[in-house]
């Protein structure tokens, strides 16, 4: 019966992954911290593709000048913590994902265990401080982690994998500001970049294609120009 259902859901993608690979993909789990504009679109498209589990951690609550990038949400959302609101969407899109939600941050008690218990980590934060908290964490646990970053017309991917790549703090550097960064987004920009994430995990955890290890992706919507670039890690950074 499981066999049946994903070949009739996943028609449209089962001669990319093989059944096996969306298999691989149904028994694997992913934890995206973040759920704003980067977090709507990977959320939207890792439960669509057919992921068995997503953990979603987000401490905050959905407010008015959100909604023109988190297309996850509602305007009957405002107000609410976007992790609850989140799950409840994700639910209802597919109720085959597990989605377990929690409204908190990356540096809280118990968000060891939670990424602990993941197979791949998707960074869609909105500031360094908590992502070289999350950055830290993958290393720590040795759990590939997929960052993404936005600012205007611009936005960034890559892949760190312990092990086979420089950790994010020796690919972009220590934590800059305890602020966000990116107050100023268009929409799209955070849709592509989340989008691309969500294909990075898919990618991971079927085991198919070629990741962003090694690779920072850069996206510029304002010229419509994408230019992947070779990362050669620092050689003073020691990662963590």
């Amino acid at each position: 019966m499981m066999r049946e259902w994903l070949e009739k859901r996943f028609e449209r993608q089962l001669k990319l992954l093989g059944i096996d690979g969306q298999l691989r993909l149904a028994n694997s789990s992913a934890l995206i911290a973040g759920l704003g504009g980067l977090g709507s679109a990977a959320s939207l498209y890792l439960t669509a593709a057919g992921i068995g589990r997503l953990v979603l951690i987000d401490n905050g609550v959905l407010e008015l000048s959100n909604l023109n990038r988190q297309i996850l949400y509602t305007t009957e959302d405002l107000g609410r913590p976007k992790a609850l609101a989140a799950a409840e969407r994700l639910r209802a899109l597919n109720p085959h994902t597990d989605i377990e939600a929690h409204v908190m941050s990356v540096k809280d008690a118990g968000i060891e265990n939670l990424v602990s218990d993941v197979d791949v980590i998707l960074d869609c934060l909105d500031n360094w401080d908590s992502r070289m908290a999350l950055d830290k964490l993958s290393w720590t646990l040795r759990k590939p982690l997929i960052h993404g970053g936005v600012n205007a017309y611009y936005g960034q991917v890559t892949t760190v994998v312990p092990g086979e790549t420089p950790c994010l703090k020796c690919i972009l550097g220590p934590a800059r500001s305890s602020g966000r960064e990116s107050p100023q987004v268009l929409g799209p920009t955070a849709g592509v970049v989340g989008v691309l994430q969500a294909a990075e995990a898919v990618k991971l955890l079927a085991g198919v294609g070629e990741l962003l290890k090694n690779k920072l992706l850069i996206v510029d919507l304002k010229r419509m120009e994408f230019t992947v670039l070779k990362l050669i890690p620092p050689k003073e950074c020691v990662c963590w």
